[in-house]
């Protein structure tokens, strides 16, 4: 499997697996040892970069709480040694349409104990501010990220959803590796970030990298259950599909170029773009698990992703999600 080097030297599968679905988002959460049995299957597959959060969890059917970090945690406890592990702090709380969030130094320090001991591990690789909070300063955060690294309790830390002034302010008081975005096909907002995390040496972990799972193709009409969060998106609207065909139709026509999937396309394609992104695709089907993985084995030239984007930029397009609002205490 293809690696790359998130900032100075966090080295990382080419794709990683966003483990979230197993127990958040998409409806009833996936049975505790399958979920665990499916984790190690990608490792087994050659995944060696696990994405989880504190707040990713669900019910299960005995009403337990599905931890996605314990999931993770069982799953790779043995290879832990071998494995880039993931995780994020600061959303306290899914509030109506909005999030509450919480960055505040004694929250981090709960988080990081409460995730360190859910994962079973002693140190934490990749540790994200999961969405900035407007009520504590960049610097703030970044400081109580450094005593974390002195302590051994985390070797790295990130930012999602960042901006470029939270990211240069984080960055000065506390080397930033990545960030962790919302990027694809259909959310390519973040590209003016580019310039700013080149100079600062920076990676762009890509979330949603396949809006959601619309890039597959595989969506013909939105059939989700009542507590799948896609629901709600604008982007599988029944009047949404039908003008995003000629996107699919798009997708498939590259595909074929390289016999390959619309999936494999479009993780390629930013794969292809710049040597710092890494995308995060999640499945909870080891079939799309595997396919998504053999993306990073396709080459794609410069001239053509050129190309691709000017395609992108003149095909039609639905509104897509770009993230829930952050509820202001």
């Amino acid at each position: 499997m293809e690696t790359r080097i998130l900032g100075k030297d966090l080295k990382v599968t080419a794709i990683g697996l966003g483990c979230m679905g197993f127990s958040h988002g998409y409806g009833k959460p996936t049975d505790v040892d399958e979920a665990i049995k499916n984790i190690r299957a990608a490792y087994d597959m050659g995944y060696r970069f696990f994405d989880t959060a504190e707040i990713y969890q669900g019910t299960n059917p005995d009403g337990s709480t599905n931890y996605n970090e314990e999931l993770v945690g069982k799953a790779l406890h043995d290879v832990r040694d071998q494995v880039v592990i993931a995780t994020k702090f600061g959303i306290a709380a899914h509030e109506g349409n909005g999030l509450k969030v919480d960055s505040s130094p004694e929250t981090i320090r709960k988080s990081v104990e409460g995730s360190l001991k859910r994962l079973n591990t002693d140190h934490i690789d990749l540790y994200y501010q999961h969405r900035i909070d407007p009520n504590v300063e960049p610097e703030t955060v970044a400081k109580v990220m450094q005593e974390l690294m002195d302590e051994g309790k985390i070797t790295h830390w990130g930012i999602s959803e960042a901006n470029e002034d939270y990211l240069r302010r984080a960055n000065a008081v506390c080397k930033v590796t990545a960030v962790q975005n919302r990027y694809s096909m259909m959310y390519r907002e973040y590209e003016d970030l580019f310039p700013v995390l080149e100079e600062l040496n920076v990676g762009l972990v890509a979330f949603s990298p396949l809006a959601n799972g619309l890039l597959t193709g595989q969506i013909k009409q939105s059939t989700f259950s009542d507590k799948d969060l896609r629901n709600k998106m604008p982007q599988f609207k029944p009047e949404a599909l039908k003008k995003n065909q000629e996107l699919l139709d798009l997708l498939d026509e590259i595909a074929a170029r390289h016999d390959a999937t619309p999936a494999q396309i479009s993780l390629a394609w930013m794969i292809n773009k710049k040597p710092y992104i890494v995308p995060i695709p999640g499945s909870r089907h080891l079939n799309r698990i595997e396919d998504n993985l053999k993306a990073a084995q396709i080459k794609m030239s410069a001239d053509e992703v050129v190309r691709i984007d000017k395609a992108l930029d003149a095909v039609p397009m639905s509104d897509v999600f770009g993230g829930t609002k952050i509820e202001k205490k």
